[in-house]
C-alpha cells in the first residue's frame, strides 16, 4: 500500500491533488484526511489543506477556514470512533494545528491511550522520545490497513 519512494513526501498537498499520495484516506470538503507516516499511537491522522501554498489557517478566506475546521472536527470524531472500537484503552484525541516544521496548513489528530507510558500520557505527543518518530517499527505499513479502513468508514458514516 505505501509506496517505498518518497517523491510524494516532498509535496504532500500536490501529490494528494494528483492522486499520488498513498496516505490519503478520504477527500474531504477542504482537504485530505491522511493516515500518519508514524503510528506509535495507532490511528494518528492528519488533515491536509487542498490549497497549495496555504501555510496558516488565517490564509484561507473565512468560508474555507470554517470548512477546514468542520473537516477537522469530522476527522477527529472518526479517529475517536475507530480507535475506541479497536482498542479498549483508547482515552481521547488531541487536535493540533502547529505548522512549525512543515510549511503547509495541516492539523494533527492524535489518539491517546491508557497504555502510554505514565510519564508521557499527559504530555504533548511531541515530547515522545526521538526513536518513536524514527524507528521503522513505528512506520506506517500494511499492518495499519484495518485502522485506516475503520477511519475511512467512520468518515463516510459522519458525512
Amino acid at each position: 500500500m505505501i509506496d517505498n519512494g518518497n517523491d510524494w513526501k516532498s509535496d504532500r498537498v500536490g501529490s494528494a491533488l494528483r492522486g499520488e499520495n498513498p496516505t490519503v484516506v478520504r477527500r474531504l470538503e477542504s482537504g485530505f484526511a491522511v493516515i500518519g507516516d508514524v503510528q506509535f499511537l495507532p490511528g494518528y491522522a492528519i488533515l491536509l489543506t487542498d490549497q497549495p501554498g496555504v501555510q496558516r489557517l488565517s490564509d484561507l478566506p473565512r468560508p474555507r477556514r470554517l470548512a477546514y475546521l468542520e473537516d477537522l472536527d469530522r476527522l477527529g470524531e472518526a479517529v475517536e470512533r475507530a480507535c475506541r472500537a479497536a482498542d479498549p484503552a483508547f482515552r481521547r484525541v488531541n487536535l493540533e494545528i502547529l505548522g512549525n516544521t512543515d510549511p503547509m496548513l495541516h492539523a494533527h489528530v492524535w489518539p491517546r491511550y491508557d497504555w502510554e507510558p505514565a510519564d508521557l500520557v499527559r504530555l504533548p505527543v511531541w515530547l515522545y522520545p526521538h526513536d518513536r518518530w524514527t524507528d521503522p517499527a513505528h512506520a506506517l505499513t500494511p499492518a495499519h490497513d484495518p485502522i485506516r479502513a475503520a477511519i475511512g468508514a467512520e468518515l463516510d458514516a459522519l458525512r
